[in-house]
């Protein structure tokens, strides 16, 4: 008997080679790509992570007391750091300005964050609702939030977000406010795509919505166009939205999803946009989900996802996220996080 199994092991063994299928291999697990680990500048601040004491530190010296929130492997995380703080000018401004403390967003090191708050740093995270990585919060002299940064930011954007807390223009007015007032220089010219629909009565239009924010100044928008829009798996998730570019300059009437009558400069102002393109997406009329930071091609139609396969209705984003990586790389699929 012991010979008879071993010989039909082998026998099976063979016809399985031979392609005839009477061995399957098992489902090959399917692997996350695309991450980039990146360690923090060796220039960040070794705290102690008093945050309290850190702001009075820097404030000492008249600086503002930045926290980048990273995770490890996140791609956007390294181009940010790589672009903006790891070249000048921006390093340099940084550093006379800013005293950046490194937080892990699923890190375990104490944070005394105030005196009534004294958490981990995956806590902290959560209580700061910090759901893009990198996240940028800048403290005042008070050890109040200033500003925040939600997800990447190109070097030209991000050094207007520091000029902007450097000279504490947050005193005045608010950071989408500052951004529109001061502008750089025309880079983009707004690019026409089949998918989008010409609608100003955004209340009238039924089923998905989906509007993306453009504007001259707008450092990505043609990486958005070639390389996230034009992307297969992108488009037919687009398939069931209306599809609306609003030129984020534009003065003209257009009624929003809740019936009022505004413009696109005026509506950007008001949902506080301050990243060029940025998307809103409403369902039954409803604001659900917001890109305002850069996102490559998998994030970006995952998003969508939630919403055209009619998950939003019976689970949050973060749950869905979780459960369709798991389907995915269950059957096989290999997931790229970057470009």
């Amino acid at each position: 008997m012991k010979y008879f199994t071993v010989a039909l092991w082998v026998i099976l063994s063979v016809l399985a080679i031979g392609g005839r299928g009477v061995v399957a291999d098992p489902q090959e697990r399917g692997s996350i790509r695309g991450g980039v680990m990146h360690a923090a500048p060796g220039w960040f601040k070794e705290s102690f992570l008093e945050i309290k004491d850190d702001v009075d530190e820097a404030a000492e010296a008249n600086k503002h007391v930045l926290l980048f929130f990273q995770l490890n492997g996140c791609p956007y995380c390294d181009r940010m750091l790589r672009e903006a703080f790891e070249t000048d000018p921006l390093m340099s401004y940084i550093k006379t300005n800013f005293d950046v403390i490194a937080i892990n967003v699923r890190g375990d090191r104490d944070v005394a964050f105030n005196e009534e708050v004294s958490v981990t740093e995956k806590e902290l995270s959560e209580l700061l609702k910090v759901r893009a990585t990198p996240g940028v919060l800048f403290l005042n002299a008070d050890n109040k939030p200033v500003a925040r940064v939600d997800g990447y930011r190109s070097p030209e954007r991000f050094g207007k977000i520091l000029r902007y807390v450097s000279s504490k223009a947050y005193a005045t007015k608010k950071l989408s406010e500052y951004l529109d007032e001061n502008r750089g220089l025309a880079v983009y010219t707004l690019r026409s795509n089949p998918m989008f629909k010409e609608v100003t009565d955004l209340a009238a239009v039924t089923g998905p919505l989906a509007v993306i924010f453009e504007d001259r100044s707008c450092d990505d928008c043609n990486e958005f166009h070639d390389e996230v829009l034009s992307n297969l798996g992108v488009k037919k998730e687009l398939q069931v939205f209306t599809l609306v570019r609003l030129d984020a300059d534009s003065t003209e009437d257009i009624i929003d999803p809740e019936g009022n009558k505004t413009s696109p400069k005026a509506w950007a102002r008001e949902l506080e946009m301050t990243y060029r393109p940025g998307v809103v997406m409403y369902a039954d009329g409803e604001l659900l989900r917001r890109y305002d930071s850069l996102l490559f091609t998998h994030h970006f139609k995952e998003g969508f996802r939630w919403i055209s396969s009619g998950s939003y209705k019976h689970e949050d984003y973060q749950a869905y996220s979780e459960r369709r990586t798991e389907e995915l790389l269950s059957a096989g699929t290999d997931i790229n996080l970057g470009r």
